[in-house]
């Protein structure tokens, strides 16, 4: 069993056992037949990757690598709020007749910001803090931008990350470590996904600041189970686990504008069988 393994299936069985139903509560979301969508929740889950021992893909059912790195770098590369410049469809219920998600998420990232050394935006600053400051505990981005929320379609799940910098004793490199602030989330469709993709954004800017990846730290205020998703999530994780996938990036790519999908790979990636048709809350 990976580690990743070991703690998706805590967490999902501490929020079965131990969580709060807001069943009867007034809820946002609800189903595509227009039921409410009601959650089991728990407040506060913490979990720790450590990626220089292990990439933090679940082996209970494969994680679409090359499709969460896309993701990721439409948010993070791209800069983009347009759907259709994303190679998925995930986004497609939060885009308006123009593709537009509104002001969220890539959109935040390309907002170019005034300091002492002139004008970049978060992406950039964070790449060059990690270059030249990269003992700073100021490095990190924030897309909840209250100013902006009533423009955007959707509100940032995944709103924060802090960069932290340790060196290991005997170690030449520097050891780049992170915080990974969210404030909801959907455990059975996004956990690992978000885990994954910036568990590689990690790997990808420790590559071009002449770092190693170290530890993810994964905040999520409200971690939730939907409750149509109840039965798939104890079949889930009640599956036979694999040992953990190798994670290859691209060693040649230095620069972090020129990553693509195809720049990332899980090696011996044995899992069980995706699940089909989840019902999506909206």
């Amino acid at each position: 069993m990976s580690l990743a393994d070991h703690i998706f299936i805590e967490m999902c069985q501490d929020i079965l056992d131990n969580g709060v139903s807001t069943e009867g509560e007034k809820v946002r979301p609800h189903w595509e037949d227009g039921a409410s969508a009601y959650t089991i929740k728990k407040f506060g889950v913490v979990s720790r990757y450590d990626l220089s021992q292990e990439f933090p893909a679940i082996t209970l059912r494969k994680t679409a690598i090359k499709s969460c790195t896309d993701e990721m770098l439409w948010i993070w590369q791209k800069k983009s709020n347009n759907i259709k410049e994303l190679n998925s469809h995930i986004w497609d219920e939060w885009a308006d007749e123009t593709g537009s998600i509104g002001k969220a998420y890539g959109y935040q990232m390309g907002v170019k910001h005034r300091y002492s050394e002139g004008m970049m935006d978060q992406v950039d600053r964070v790449i060059y803090d990690l270059k030249h400051n990269p003992y700073s505990r100021r490095i990190m981005t924030n897309l909840y931008v209250h100013q902006d929320l009533s423009e955007m379609n959707l509100y940032p799940c995944a709103y924060s990350m802090t960069f932290n910098v340790t060196r290991k004793p005997g170690q030449e490199k520097l050891t780049l470590n992170a915080v990974l602030n969210q404030r909801s989330q959907d455990i059975l469709t996004a956990n690992n996904w978000n885990v994954c993709q910036y568990a590689v954004l990690m790997h990808m800017l420790a590559q071009v600041c002449g770092m190693e990846a170290g530890e993810l730290l994964h905040v999520i205020a409200d971690a939730h189970i939907y409750d149509r998703h109840i039965p798939l999530v104890r079949e889930l994780i009640g599956r036979e686990t694999h040992p953990a996938p190798e994670f290859w990036l691209n060693p040649e790519i230095k620069d972090f504008y020129q990553f693509t999908r195809e720049d990332v790979k899980l090696i011996n990636y044995e899992t069980g069988p995706q699940i089909t048709d989840i019902p999506v809350a909206v």
